[in-house]
């Protein structure tokens, strides 16, 4: 047999100083588990009786969708034949770091469980392009104009709810000035920037936020206008992110109202960056897209 580590990168320390926390741990750990198991040739099945579960449960820790506990990781380390101290200790302090809460775990009475998983892959990814149709993005949005978001979805909810979400939102905007952090490029619908959400103040000040925004040079700012009809019609919001870590593959997000869909397949990435170009090309460049956003503001 050759060598456990041959042909699997390794998982050194230096990744988990790397942005995204958990998430983005739990994902690399399980890439590189199930590299273990093909080189190995064993089934899903076969590993899943290892650790006394399920070939679905194998299939959520490869996939990183849960924490993949020590207990596991170490037998299975032993059915795919890595038994040097050295190696497995890399694997399972991997692991133990993986399974560390995130800090939106403090805002988990209102951070439902699909959504956690992009709060851990924006703070690691290298480039996040967003299409949004309704609303302002998320990472731009200002207190006010969140709160009169996050008032929608709380038909039943309480004042409290609603002013922890916007919290987390806030949180989440920390990336955008932190070092190292992502670039950034929003293509926004015009209808959304035109949608009084929160009342007149609320929007004159969300577009100075924008313009602001804007002006950083890691931030690109479009807005599509109404007329550019079809070439913008793509159904929804759409988010793509990209990372330097290589067991990472480049990401969708689709976010719905109670759920959302992460697709990393090779042909829907490329299909939604097809998209994404279309919609980039068929809106105004940056600086067109601020003359506009003036405008409005007269």
């Amino acid at each position: 047999m050759s060598s456990p580590a041959e042909g699997v990168p390794q998982v050194g320390g230096s990744l988990a100083q790397r942005r995204g926390g958990p998430t983005v741990l739990r994902i690399v750990l399980g890439t590189q588990l199930r590299r273990l198991r093909e080189s190995r040739g064993i089934t899903r099945e076969a590993a899943g009786d290892a650790i006394r579960g399920s070939h679905a449960k194998i299939s959520r820790m490869e996939l990183g969708r849960v924490a993949q506990k020590e207990r596991d990781v170490a037998d299975l380390l032993t059915l795919y034949g890595v038994l040097d101290p050295d190696d497995r200790a890399g694997y399972l302090g991997l692991a133990k770091r993986a399974g560390t809460p995130g800090w939106w775990q403090q805002y988990s009475d209102v951070v439902p469980s699909w959504l956690e998983t992009i709060l851990g892959l924006e703070e690691a990814a290298s480039v996040i392009r967003s299409y949004q149709v309704q609303f302002i993005p998320g990472l731009l949005q200002t207190p006010d104009y969140a709160t009169a978001v996050a008032s929608l979805g709380e038909a039943q909810g309480s004042l409290r709810d609603i002013n922890r979400k916007v919290e987390v939102r806030l949180r989440r905007q920390q990336l955008i000035t932190q070092p190292g952090g992502p670039k950034l490029w929003f293509v926004i619908d015009e209808a959304a920037v035109r949608r009084p959400m929160g009342g007149h103040a609320v929007m004159q000040e969300q577009i100075r936020h924008l313009i602001t925004m804007a002006q950083l040079p890691h931030v690109t700012v479009q807005v599509a206008p109404l007329e550019a009809g079809a070439a913008t019609a793509v159904g929804g919001p759409v988010t793509i992110l990209r990372f330097l870590e290589p067991d990472l593959p480049d990401i969708v997000y689709l976010e719905q109202l109670t759920s959302a869909l992460y697709l990393d397949k090779r042909a829907d990435v490329e299909n939604y960056m097809l998209v994404m170009d279309r919609v980039c090309t068929a809106a105004p460049d940056a600086v067109a897209s601020m003359r506009f956003l003036e405008r409005l503001l007269d």
